[in-house]
């Protein structure tokens, strides 16, 4: 659900009555919208951007290839879907059979539940928003993470450097990621560290490791897109243009797992050169 005239105009008439953004919100969900939406809405009204809603985010051209397979040196990848508003592509074999296993293999001992960061205090924050299990790589750790790295940093068309560890989610049956976006709101205090070097996220990756038995999509409920997890495809997504717009379509979530388990390795990548690398107890993060 999206906003329209009559939405944005309720906005302004409840926020001139004195409503509080949590009541708008609640408002706003019971009616059909997701939370992370709703509240980026009323985000955008506070700063004096509700009027233009999503339809101010521009469009530039894609960084990416135009054909239907792209040659990354030591494989060749193939195109599946392109979307151009908002801009999402989705990969075949970026992954063999072979290297997801071994991504799977040397994460399963490492696994702990997954958390988020708290906006306001950049503290870990467990919640039911979030309920897989994960763990990181460092940033190019060996040969063989290197080598997808280089790979991932090609598809995504940016320098390597500009990407944060790779990490690694498993979710069981039962468990998903209930629709957010992945950049981090620069208005918040807890979000000082993670932009302060290498500025806002701009893209995701997210490589299936497995096949899911059933459910586990990658949800765009803006869209009405489901994208259904293969081993060794992935979806891409950019979210950031030049002028630092957010693109309020990109908004996502992982469905449930309805049987057997999904595993999924994710890059973000930033503006600028990234080098923050999370503790090795840590998994925070607001993917």
């Amino acid at each position: 659900m999206k906003i329209n005239k009559e939405w944005r105009a309720w906005i302004v008439e409840n926020t001139q009555r004195g409503c509080t953004v949590e009541s708008m919100v609640a408002e706003m969900v019971k009616c059909g919208f997701a939370p992370a939406y709703a509240a980026y809405m009323l985000e955008l009204h506070a700063k004096g951007g509700a009027a233009e809603g999503e339809d101010a985010y521009q469009y530039e051209s894609w960084p990416l290839w135009e054909g239907n397979t792209v040659d990354v040196g030591d494989r060749l990848v193939g195109v599946s879907l392109r979307c151009d508003k908002p801009q999402i592509m989705v990969f075949d074999n970026v992954l063999s059979d072979e290297e997801c296993d071994e991504v799977i293999a040397r994460s399963r001992h490492k696994l702990q539940r997954s958390v988020g960061v708290d906006e306001e205090t950049g503290e870990n924050l467990i919640g039911d928003f979030r309920t897989s299990e994960g763990t990181h790589f460092k940033f190019c750790e060996d040969s063989f993470i290197t080598r997808l790295e280089n790979r991932v940093a090609k598809l995504m068309a940016l320098p390597i450097e500009h990407g944060e560890a790779f990490q690694v989610l498993r979710y069981g049956v039962g468990a998903e990621y209930v629709p957010h976006f992945d950049h981090f709101p620069e208005d918040k205090p807890g979000s000082a560290k993670l932009v302060e070097e290498g500025g806002q996220r701009s893209s995701t990756m997210v490589i299936y490791l497995n096949d899911v038995e059933a459910g586990g999509s990658t949800s765009f409920p803006e869209l009405g897109l489901n994208v259904l997890p293969r081993k060794g495809s992935a979806v891409y997504f950019r979210y950031l243009n030049s002028l630092r717009q957010i693109d309020l379509l990109t908004l996502h979530g992982g469905s449930p797992v309805v049987a057997g388990e999904k595993w999924v390795m994710t890059k973000w990548m930033h503006e600028r050169a990234f080098n923050w690398v999370p503790e090795p107890t840590s998994n925070e993060s607001i993917d």
